[in-house]
């Protein structure tokens, strides 16, 4: 595709519109305004336009600029609370300081648009200009009602300092990554990392690129908000009815809900079982050593559990670990006072079962040594005494509603 033919023939690019579910309404809550070009019958997406770098900035600023009036115009006739997402690197961002594109925005203001319907999405790869220059940019725009997102770029190293600095009220999670056989727990825990930030910033998630229905199951597992992808609705050149997948929509996240209900309930069954056994087992060892009461536990535990340990309220650790390796059970007095009140939760946890007097099945999290995917199981032993049982990833395999 060459850029001059697309500069000669402007009114053959076109605008598409992508539409974004909402969770919590089930309807169409938004589009994303996507630039394609009509050549003999075809349909041409102008990414490549866009992101070759032999084509000057006043050329991409012209038709970038072309496809907003464009999409606003259609815009204007939506329901009003229905937002445009427009697209922006951060070159185009701060093409003539910006003011172009904000002149632009404040001549729809004029015909009836809402500047609070405006969704400006940012994407800063490749950008070797003062960084600081955008914020203050997008700092005045917000003064008019616009709101800011963010793509998420997985290769770029100061992602998280980015939203830091920008504070956006919406951050986009590329879904492509997710159907690599090869993700695996790094996605999942930087996916983790990013739903807790947005969550103290105040931001939503957008996930995006939804193809398939698990990745749908994924996105609302884990704190979407919005949704969009071809396995939702493509893309196309008009607008669709708000609630074209409402019904269908209820439908998948009633069977989510369902499906995760059962694990929650296989969770506290679980904790359950682990409550009453060890229980037991700590009562007919009240007066033993450390090392008998491990041996009990293995007579009754030795196909569940890997790792024991005991630990004070501070988190100091008063056993040794007792780990089972590939021969078999071994004693590691090396750990004996360590402290491990620095992990997430740990502290909160000591005060819940000293309050509750009950033991605590955590949730899933990679074993820094070995690994694998485990949950814990913390039971207090008495005043200051708690025990700490990891559970092997075999048993959560065996028992699938656990992982």
């Amino acid at each position: 595709m060459d850029a001059l033919d697309i500069l000669t023939d402007l009114e053959n690019v076109i605008p598409f519109f992508q539409p974004i579910f909402s969770a919590d309404e089930q309807s169409v809550i938004a589009y994303e305004v996507l630039g394609r070009y009509r050549s003999e019958g075809n349909i041409i997406s102008l990414g490549p336009f866009f992101q070759d770098d032999q084509i000057p900035d006043e050329y991409k600023f012209e038709v970038d600029l072309l496809l907003a009036n464009k999409a606003l115009e259609k815009a204007l006739d939506l329901d009003e609370d229905v937002s445009i997402f427009l697209n922006r690197n951060a070159d185009l961002l701060m093409y003539g300081h910006g003011e172009p594109f904000l002149q632009e925005l404040l001549a729809f203001e004029k015909k009836g648009l809402n500047l609070k319907r405006i969704v400006l999405e940012i994407s800063d790869r490749n950008y070797k200009g003062d960084f600081n220059q955008i914020v203050h940019l997008l700092q005045y725009y917000r003064t008019y009602g616009i709101r800011i997102a963010i793509a998420r770029i997985d290769s770029e190293s100061n992602y998280f300092e980015r939203i830091g600095q920008l504070e956006p009220d919406i951050l986009k999670v590329n879904l492509q990554a997710l159907k690599s056989a090869g993700t695996g727990t790094n996605f999942n825990d930087v996916l983790f990392t990013l739903s807790l930030l947005a969550r103290k910033i105040g931001a939503t998630l957008l996930f995006e690129n939804i193809e398939m229905s698990y990745q749908l199951q994924f996105a609302w597992k884990n704190g979407g908000r919005y949704y969009q992808g071809f396995y939702l609705h493509p893309p196309s050149p008009e607008f669709i009815p708000l609630d074209l997948l409402k019904h269908r929509l209820k439908e998948k996240f009633h069977d989510f809900i369902a499906y995760e209900k059962r694990k929650l309930e296989a969770v506290y069954t679980t904790a359950e079982y682990f409550q009453v056994k060890v229980q037991e087992i700590v009562m007919r060892n009240r007066k033993a050593s450390y090392e008998e009461l491990f041996q009990s536990l293995i007579k009754e535990m030795d196909q569940i559990v890997f790792r024991m340990y005991v630990c004070d309220e501070d988190g100091f650790q008063k056993s040794s670990n007792i780990f089972k390796g590939k021969n078999g059970w071994r004693t590691q007095i090396e750990y004996i006072q360590k402290n491990w009140s620095w992990r997430p939760y740990f502290l909160e946890n000591i005060i819940k079962m000293r309050n509750e007097k009950r033991g605590i099945l955590s949730d899933l999290y990679s074993d820094i040594e070995t690994g694998e995917t485990i949950r814990t199981f913390s039971f207090p032993m008495n005043g200051d005494e708690y025990l700490f049982m990891d559970i092997a990833y075999q048993y959560l395999f065996e028992h699938d509603e656990l992982l």
